[in-house]
């Protein structure tokens, strides 16, 4: 039952059939309050639907880039239903009160299937109930400490493993930088858990803003995605971080080392020392990577030109165009650097690839067919990457918005690319 889906097959079908019979009997009653409702409600969803975008992009400061139009769409009917559920408690029978908030709930039901099918927050049942929980790090294979190593693990590994995959958490502390992140998800390949695990390469992800860690193993599917690519590989995957640069859903801190906090020093000292103190890993730094989605895509690029010599390879997944708190450059300056453009400039990628040559960065560029705004921003940014030396290669997602079915559909395929080159394929 757990596995059952949320974006496609009989269940958001059938709750957009019940959902809209729900909002039919709230239509359908008689009289002048009933008319007034409706005004009131049309009114107020067309509001909605109208401002929400200036309101939490411009006005509040809460998302760098534009609400899909199909989301502004359902969270204007779930505030029109609300209305019409009000409506029907005022001077109506006990009956009358009980079916309109039955049929208010399940409209506002609809609405939330319908906006989780864009973004594919919740792919599953169990995803949405929280069906499993990660177990705590019980640090590394006995033996197994981290080092260079002088050849990649595919010409060092015999396989075929004889262990499973799994995923577990783990605080990163902030020693350095100060700052306080949520715990990590780590996962470790079949390769990894088995007996006489290698050395293995060092993925490093960010998920979008709003959001964590989880959102990644929840969402973005990473076990079963890393798991169908160990799969393909003698059971060799890179041992998977997912970080929290951010230190809650509503944080934003770009990833930056800013009046908000050390988020760059956090991400470019304290998790790669982390990593090496406690994973036994391949410290070659020739073979590791930095990805992400949106928030987390942005944050990659920023890693790759501000440490290439960490981070030489990054996974730019719907990412922006620049670093934002907010749609609003200004602001976005103002809350990170006091006003400061020129501190700010100096930090973003854009202007760092315009006045430095990285001809040893390596960089995979995803969108969604649907996601026009981040196209002609990934468009821009890997003119860029190309013009200061960067290898690059992009992918384009069809029938897919700003949601999790753009990475999930494109992280596989960067690793395929990047595998030679972090050591896991020939």
């Amino acid at each position: 039952m757990n596995g059952a889906s949320l974006i496609d097959g009989p269940v958001p079908v059938v709750l957009l059939v019940v959902g809209g019979v729900a909002l039919f009997c709230l239509l359908a009653r008689g009289g002048r309050g009933a008319a007034v409702s409706v005004v009131v409600a049309a009114a107020l969803g067309a509001l909605t639907f109208l401002g929400l975008d200036w309101l939490v992009t411009r006005a509040l400061g809460l998302l760098p880039e534009p609400l899909p139009v199909i989301v502004r769409v359902w969270i204007a009917v779930g505030v029109a239903t609300v209305v019409l559920v009000v409506g029907s408690l005022v001077g109506t029978p006990l009956a009358r009160k009980v079916i309109a908030l039955v049929c208010g709930v399940l409209v506002l039901l609809t609405a939330g299937s319908q906006i989780n099918m864009y973004f594919e927050q919740y792919p599953t049942l169990g995803a949405l109930v929280g069906d499993e929980e990660a177990s705590v790090f019980p640090g590394a294979a006995p033996g197994l400490v981290s080092a260079p190593e002088r050849t990649p693990v595919v010409s060092r590994w015999t396989g075929p493993p004889t262990g499973v995959s799994r995923v577990d958490t783990a605080p990163i502390p902030g020693t350095i930088s100060g700052f306080t992140g949520r715990d990590a998800y780590v996962y470790l390949p079949p390769a990894y858990t088995g007996r006489k695990p290698p050395r293995l390469p060092v993925l490093i992800l960010v998920a979008g803003q709003p959001g964590g860690p989880e959102d990644w193993v929840v969402s973005g599917m990473l076990q079963s995605l890393l798991d169908g690519f160990a799969a393909a590989h003698a059971g060799l995957a890179p041992i998977t971080v997912v970080v929290d640069p951010n230190g809650s859903d509503g944080g934003n801190t770009m990833c930056m080392d800013s009046d908000i906090a050390r988020a760059d020093t956090y991400l470019g000292q304290d998790v790669p020392a982390w990593i090496k103190a406690n994973l036994g890993v391949d410290t070659d730094h020739a073979r590791w990577a930095f990805g992400g989605w949106s928030y987390g895509g942005t944050c990659s690029i920023q890693m790759a030109t501000r440490h290439p010599d960490l981070y030489p390879s990054f996974i730019d997944i719907a990412g922006e165009r620049e670093p934002a708190i907010s749609a609003d450059r200004t602001q976005t300056i103002q809350q990170a650097f006091g006003g400061d453009t020129a501190r700010f400039d100096a930090l973003t990628p854009l202007t760092i690839m315009a006045a430095q040559r990285f001809p040893t960065v390596w960089g995979y560029f995803a969108a969604g067919s649907e996601e026009t705004q981040i196209q002609q921003w990934n468009t821009e940014v890997m003119a860029a990457a190309q013009s200061s030396g960067m290898t690059i290669r992009s992918q384009i997602v069809p029938n897919q918005g700003h949601s999790w079915g753009v990475p999930t559909a494109a992280l596989v395929p960067a690793l395929d690319w990047l595998a030679p080159r972090m050591g896991l394929s020939r």
